[in-house]
């Protein structure tokens, strides 16, 4: 312990958030500017950083730098910590929406993430204009759950509950499955679902999960053992295929107007009622009581009904 003691304290800290900065921006300009330093005390920074960790770090590259492997995960390590001290610090100072700089990112996999990053931006602008919050819309997004627990993501609005540790949700609205075709589908006429299941195949997203869904509606549809000949990667791809195709989309009745309206599909008559799909927005508990991430909860909260009605 005596010894852990001695080697933290031979390390200056004020190089952990120029390490943060330089991973995120990609670049070692860019880092500076967003630090308010000069280019080369960003530079003299991260070669101490080398020093440090006895790793390159980042790899120059013709536009920014490269992160190496020990840099994904120093910084997979200090991002929660850095910013589990900025959020102690700003509770003591009071939270002022007006003024705070504080920054967010918030991973939304549902179809309709673009759309509420957009609306959640233009509240933001309004109430909290010098907050910047950062987002991923990946359908398919990587470790997740880890990404929630160490910090790097600060919330997400998702239909897949995070596993292992206890997540803080709340529910955002109750989506379905729907099934749908291009106009003039031989499908649209049939009313028996087992017909539909015989003489269709299925366009849908590549699962994120093997074996029996966890969502109740989700794991009905895969119990119709119905074929799907294509799976894809971003939702978008499912409505293109099935309007160009005779293939048949699974589509969330939240997107049934932009399928509808922008790739001319038709809801099929027999899709059965599978049950409610439940969007949440989850997030850590140790963020429950960060003024900053409770406004940020509850934008997003507003920003995702006012998109989904």
């Amino acid at each position: 312990m005596i010894c852990t003691m001695l080697n933290l304290r031979a390390v200056d800290l004020n190089l952990l958030p120029v390490f943060e900065a330089a991973y995120e921006e990609r670049s070692l300009s860019r880092a500076a500017s967003k630090l308010a330093m000069t280019q080369p005390a960003v530079s003299h920074a991260v070669n101490r950083l080398r020093g440090l960790f006895k790793d390159e770090l980042f790899i120059r590259q013709s536009r920014g730098v490269l992160p190496t492997p020990v840099a994904d995960m120093v910084y997979a390590r200090i991002r929660g910590a850095l910013g589990s001290v900025r959020d102690a610090v700003a509770e003591t100072r009071g939270f002022d929406p007006r003024t705070s700089h504080r920054d967010f990112f918030v991973s939304i996999p549902h179809p309709l993430g673009p759309i509420i990053a957009v609306r959640l931006r233009e509240r933001l602008s309004r109430t909290a204009p010098h907050v910047d919050v950062k987002f991923s819309t990946r359908s398919r997004p990587i470790d997740l759950d880890r990404a929630l627990r160490e910090g790097s993501i600060d919330a997400a609005v998702d239909w897949l509950a995070p596993s292992g540790d206890k997540f803080s949700e709340v529910l955002v609205f109750n989506d379905a499955l729907l099934a749908m075709a291009r106009r003039g589908h031989p499908v649209l006429t049939l009313s028996s679902l087992p017909a539909v299941i015989r003489s269709v195949e299925f366009v849908s997203l590549r699962p994120r999960l093997q074996g029996e869904h966890p969502v109740p509606a989700l794991r009905q549809f895969q119990r119709l053992k119905a074929k799907v000949a294509l799976e894809v990667s971003e939702f978008v791809e499912v409505l293109m295929v099935a309007s160009q195709s005779n293939l048949v989309a699974l589509v969330p009745r939240s997107m049934e107007k932009v399928a509808r309206a922008m790739f001319d599909l038709r809801p099929v008559k027999a899709t059965p009622k599978w049950g409610p799909i439940p969007i949440k927005l989850v997030w850590h508990p140790r963020r429950d009581a960060d003024m900053a991430h409770a406004l940020l909860r509850e934008e997003l909260l507003i920003a995702s009904k006012q998109v989904t009605g």
